[in-house]
């Protein structure tokens, strides 16, 4: 059970605890929506933040239970730290906040708060810290705030991270003269040069699913992800990850070389749906990822 949190028993107007959270929340709108008006300082709207904790049913989805709260479905996904749309899996009961927001926590954990942490950090905000019984938890709390279009690619795993951290782009997605070759054919990904032994990072959480070497990709690794995407990293000259392993995003899994049908160090990188390959340069994301 959470420390000092007003309980919501259930989602119902007859709840006393939930009636009063659609009251508070109604009234922080207003001051959010009257804040340029009256040029309010967002301490004086957090001040005037509670924070409910309610127990999710089975029944509950995290876009229905925003949507019957009156709150953006961001506003419980940074309090709560949920790392998965569609899931309501957490060490405790849900928090429900009556203001709409982003909450960043100090320190930044998943990709998707580094990448809040990052590109919010001129964003007027407020310290905030909430006592649970895991112990303090610290945020910078942005009033009326909501996703990006980015941030919300990360948190519904549309998006993904860049393989590497630094990296000099040497071949795009789509049609080219294989510089070995000759021929004029597709090229189903990137090519980002980078010296030998550089370190090659999972795109996004996953299982590798194949470990090879060919005549093509040289040592090569794939990565299966959700929503049927997957990522493939070739011409590696080192694996430092193993067959059916589930990976983190960011994971280490191996290091720039030049195997297989290559002129010079670089990674190979593609990402497939379905299938199919996807041009990487409109699901990858690499600024606040470090």
């Amino acid at each position: 059970m959470e420390l000092g949190f007003p309980r919501i028993s259930r989602l119902d107007s007859r709840d006393p605890g939930f009636k009063q959270y659609l009251a508070d929340v109604e009234l922080a709108r207003r001051r959010i929506f009257n804040r340029e008006l009256t040029g309010e300082h967002p301490l004086a709207i957090a001040e005037a933040l509670t924070v409910y904790a309610y127990t999710p049913k089975r029944t509950d989805d995290l876009l229905s239970l925003a949507a019957r709260c009156t709150i953006s479905y961001a506003s419980l996904v940074t309090l709560n730290r949920i790392a998965h749309p569609g899931s309501l899996e957490h060490r405790g009961p849900l928090l429900l906040p009556s203001a709409p927001g982003l909450f960043i926590p100090d320190p930044p954990q998943s990709d998707l708060e580094q990448l809040l942490a990052s590109t919010r950090v001129n964003e007027p905000g407020i310290t905030i810290t909430l006592n649970r019984k895991e112990g303090k938890e610290h945020f910078r709390f942005i009033p009326g705030a909501d996703f990006n279009p980015t941030e919300r690619a990360f948190f519904l795993h549309t998006g993904f991270r860049y393989p590497l951290r630094n990296y000099r782009l040497t071949s795009s997605f789509g049609m080219r003269v294989n510089p070995v070759t000759g021929v004029l054919r597709n090229h189903n990904g990137l090519d980002l040069a980078a010296p030998p032994g550089t370190e090659v990072y999972a795109v996004q959480e996953g299982v590798v699913t194949e470990i090879g070497e060919d005549r093509i990709y040289g040592k090569y690794i794939i990565i299966r992800h959700g929503n049927n995407w997957v990522s493939l990293y070739g011409h590696l000259s080192k694996i430092d990850t193993v067959l059916r392993k589930h990976v983190e995003s960011g994971s280490l899994i191996g290091r720039v070389g030049s195997t297989g049908q290559s002129t010079g160090p670089h990674l190979h990188f593609e990402l497939r749906q379905n299938g199919k390959a996807q041009d990487p340069d409109k699901y990858l994301f690499q600024e606040g990822i470090r």
